[in-house]
């Protein structure tokens, strides 16, 4: 058995923070391994990259999540009781209640809200002059997921539940004003989404059949239970908020539709490269730097000791640009994914493994679908003009977006 390759500092929090996405890759430079280990919040804990690294990680038998994920993070991204963080037959019960509702008839439909509700703003970004597209998307997001989930959304009501969504994502890595934002956030979400699951239990409040709403409302636990009330808005929310934040996806989309304009002509009425152009994306672009587990029990691996208990971070940018799994992976090249078959542990944006037994994004597929959707929009739904704006991705900051929010301007309908 060999000694894992350790940090020198006693403690690398800050150093974690400052170097945000870079923070695993880096280090694994530095020591020549996939696999070295720190102390983060006071706590040690092995870091890892690569396939056979997502591979292991996403082992069930070898890891559990309860108990991994920072309270700082439950406060404001994933809520405290949410599937992320279960196991077991826990987990298989309540990722089976979310897969339910993303059948291929479901994810179409809310591509075609999204759609309409793109196009629905069209004329009025003709009309306004310079928009931000972050802004904007995650509204047109925030009407389609809510429409698509049966929750019912006033107009009035959109900027402040959109502005709430994109509040928690943002908090989990943060200091100070922006973290407790999230964390505000995440209590006026919880008692809006409680209270609507209140009264669809009740009968006072129609869920249509197929949507989140019904499935979360009327979910039985592994022992036939109901979910708590607060339990059952955090999974709603576990709906509602990653396809808000698809709207970091697009914007990268358009970020790279931008940087690289030969790809608007290979993309247009082209299903198989918008689907390679969206992949690269998803891989060459910062989502989370990181996913955490702790080892179940004590074991093995490559010569290497995990102890029972110990806190286990997969870089998932990382190993999205691992150069032995992807040549020149600083270079933005969608051909990479031309006649790729897919692998559950290469391109982990959204997390690893299966999407019904394991601890991948139930919302992936959708995500796919979504980007599809907003590029085929954004090369051949409107023409519009990229004002000079501030456009560099900061790695350090967490979760990462242009500073603009990508502004365009002279917005035109061409279709």
């Amino acid at each position: 058995m060999s000694a894992i390759p350790t940090d020198r500092s006693p403690e690398s929090t800050l150093a974690f923070l400052r170097a945000g996405y870079r923070f695993v890759g880096d280090r694994c430079d530095r020591h020549g391994s996939d696999i070295f280990q720190t102390r983060l919040l006071l706590e040690p804990t092995i870091c890892l990259r690569g396939r056979p690294a997502a591979e292991l990680f996403y082992d069930n038998d070898r890891f559990v999540r309860h108990g991994a994920m920072p309270a700082r993070a439950q406060r404001t991204l994933t809520g405290v009781g949410g599937v992320q963080g279960l196991d077991d037959d826990a987990h298989r019960a309540r990722k089976a209640m979310l897969m339910s509702i993303m059948t291929p008839a479901a994810i179409r439909h809310l591509g075609q809200l999204f759609d309409d509700e793109w196009r629905a703003r069209l004329p009025v970004w003709a009309e306004r002059g310079p928009v931000v597209l972050y802004d904007e998307v995650g509204r047109i997001l925030t009407r389609a997921a809510c429409a698509w989930a049966g929750v019912p959304l006033a107009e009035a009501d959109v900027a402040r539940r959109a502005d709430e969504l994109h509040a928690m994502i943002d908090a989990p890595a943060a200091v100070g004003p922006r973290h407790w934002r999230g964390v505000l956030a995440r209590r006026r979400a919880e008692r809006w989404l409680g209270d609507l699951i209140g009264r669809a239990r009740g009968g006072a409040l129609p869920a249509p059949e197929g949507s989140a709403l019904r499935a979360v409302a009327g979910h039985r636990d592994e022992r036939g239970r109901p979910l708590p009330r607060r339990i059952a808005a955090v999974d709603l929310l576990n709906v509602l908020r990653p396809t808000v934040a698809i709207d970091r996806f697009v914007v990268f989309a358009a970020l790279a539709l931008h940087d690289h304009p030969g790809w608007r002509e290979r993309v247009r009425g082209d299903d198989t490269a918008t689907e390679s152009f969206v992949q690269e994306v998803r891989r060459y672009y910062p989502l989370f730097p990181v996913a955490a587990a702790r080892v179940r029990r004590s074991f093995e691996w490559q010569g290497h000791p995990f102890p029972q208990g110990r806190r286990v971070l997969l870089g998932l940018y990382a190993t999205n640009h691992h150069p032995q799994l992807w040549p020149e992976p600083e270079r933005f090249r969608p051909e990479r994914f031309a006649g790729w078959r897919g692998d559950p542990f290469s391109l982990i944006s959204q997390g690893g493994g299966d999407h019904f037994t394991g601890h991948r994004c139930a919302g992936e597929w959708l995500t796919i679908e979504l980007m599809k959707r907003a590029v085929t929009n954004l090369t051949g739904t409107l023409s519009y003009q990229v004002p000079p704006q501030d456009l560099a991705l900061t790695l350090s900051r967490v979760p990462a977006l242009p500073p603009s929010g990508f502004l365009i301007d002279a917005v035109r309908r061409t279709e």
